[in-house]
């Protein structure tokens, strides 16, 4: 059930020059989250924005009822929460979307992230792990500056890494790294068009089931205002009500643009 809530900030991270991240806790019983789903934030302080923005839900403590946030600086909504200190009060509406199908994942999933999609797949890798799997997760982007929180994987997941420029890790996209191409019982993928529609070609052609997080401009969360609507293969859906995770069994439309 969509819940708004004012959570109080109790830790902030920076992470290099473009990114950071809001451990949030609420003084009530936390609404479950799923891996995938994301919440709208409230910016408050800032006149050019209106608009709720979108946050991939990071990180989930259910012990501790923390939620994190992990956030690009793209524009003044994501700069003006940048300024938040602890102790400040965010509003969120959340959970929202349709997260991960974690019961598909058997023994050998892969999770691609890039940039700014590496956010909601450490929330899968933890639980993922809970159920004693042990996801590969290969982590891609320009340079070794803009992979953040590659070690929050490590308790969880077998981690790889690959650099356009060669800075860390494997020396190309991450459809080129080796380890891409074995073969994996599920791929989950979130992250520049671009690179999840790589990844989705790939699994369709190997027959592995993939699903694919999509990015786009989510104005209300609910399917209200019609600004993230996208064509997949059964006609126009939302990506934030119908999605943003989707089965690219679906998304050949997409994937093949």
């Amino acid at each position: 059930m969509k819940e708004i809530h004012n959570f109080t900030i109790t830790e902030r991270r920076q992470h290099g020059a473009q990114y950071f991240s809001l451990v949030l806790q609420h003084a009530g019983c936390m609404q479950p989250v799923v891996p995938g789903q994301f919440v709208e934030v409230l910016v408050e302080g800032c006149r050019e924005v209106m608009l709720r923005r979108p946050i991939s839900v990071h990180d989930v403590d259910e012990k501790a009822g923390t939620m994190t946030l992990l956030i690009q600086i793209v524009g003044n909504g994501t700069r003006q929460l940048n300024t938040l200190k602890v102790g400040d009060s965010l509003n969120v509406v959340y959970p929202l979307g349709h997260g991960f199908s974690v019961e598909a994942a058997g023994q050998q999933p892969l999770l691609v992230g890039g940039g700014a999609g590496i956010a909601p797949l450490l929330h899968l890798a933890k639980v993922l792990a809970s159920k004693g799997i042990k996801p590969t997760v290969l982590l891609g982007g320009r340079t070794a500056s803009l992979i953040p929180v590659q070690d929050e994987f490590l308790p969880y997941a077998n981690v790889l890494v690959a650099t356009d420029d060669g800075t860390l890790g494997h020396h190309g996209i991450v459809t080129t790294h080796p380890a891409f191409a074995q073969n994996y019982s599920m791929i989950y993928t979130c992250g520049p068009t671009p690179m999840m529609k790589a990844v989705a070609r790939s699994a369709a052609e190997r027959g592995i089931r993939c699903e694919v997080s999509l990015e786009n401009m989510m104005a209300c969360g609910v399917g209200a205002c019609l600004c993230c609507v996208t064509d997949i293969d059964q006609g126009h859906r939302c990506v934030c009500k119908d999605g943003p995770v989707f089965d690219i069994a679906a998304m050949k439309k997409w994937y093949l643009q």
